[in-house]
């Protein structure tokens, strides 16, 4: 997400709670040619940890696992009087369901979800906690109580059909907060060895084919 907005401002600054994704963001910043963005370690509970002020803050898949009240307010702070909150919601791990006619097979997403169960039990894991009543709700009221003013929604129409290999959607399942590779500890080899002989056997041609879901953006006023 940073490297996408990155050109459209002077600065950008990206924040991960992992070194390991800053290190990747960093490499791809180098490999596309992004210069104008700092890297800062951080936990958004940590914020606003003088980064300064923001004409635009955006969280994409990130604001459930987050102390929500808590960085709602710090972030508000943070932003200009007609800055913006731009909340992204794009499931980029899973294309939409169906059986209209793709020219690969489409991943098989229950039997992965099944196989991440049998490791590592029927509820939901949460990197280092777990959903057992799924994501929360109540993402409205807690903005309103922090400040700020909306929503505008927006939606951006995809559709598009997406070729993925077994190397992509193996990469999918270990981006996913619930079965990240250090959930599964000393089993993590195992697991992924049946979890590439799933994707080996149900791919054609070592190929899987998806039709993109679309993209949602909710937007927030101080």
């Amino acid at each position: 997400m940073t490297l996408l907005l990155a050109p459209e401002f002077e600065t950008a600054v990206g924040v991960d709670a992992d070194r390991d994704m800053l290190t990747e963001a960093q490499r791809r910043a180098s490999d596309v040619g992004v210069t104008n963005v700092e890297w800062r370690h951080l936990r958004a509970e940590e914020l606003p940890a003088d980064l300064g002020t923001f004409r635009v803050v955006t969280f994409a898949q990130s604001y459930h696992w987050m102390d929500r009240p808590l960085v709602a307010r710090r972030v508000r702070d943070m932003l200009a009087p007609d800055g913006a909150w731009v909340h992204v919601s794009a499931n980029t791990t899973q294309g939409v369901a169906g059986d209209d006619p793709l020219p690969y097979p489409r991943p098989p997403w229950s039997r992965i979800d099944e196989l991440v169960a049998s490791y590592l039990g029927p509820i939901r894991r949460a990197g280092q906690g777990s959903l057992p009543s799924g994501t929360p709700s109540g993402e409205g009221e807690i903005m309103l109580a922090a400040g700020f003013s909306g929503p505008t929604r927006l939606t951006v129409e995809q559709g598009m059909i997406v070729e993925r290999s077994v190397d992509e959607v193996t990469s999918a399942v270990f981006s996913l907060s619930s079965s990240a590779p250090h959930l599964f500890g000393e089993r993590l080899p195992a697991f992924e060895a049946d979890l590439r002989d799933l994707l080996t056997t149900t791919a054609r041609d070592g190929l899987f084919a998806e039709r993109r879901r679309d993209v949602g953006i909710v937007i927030w006023r101080p």
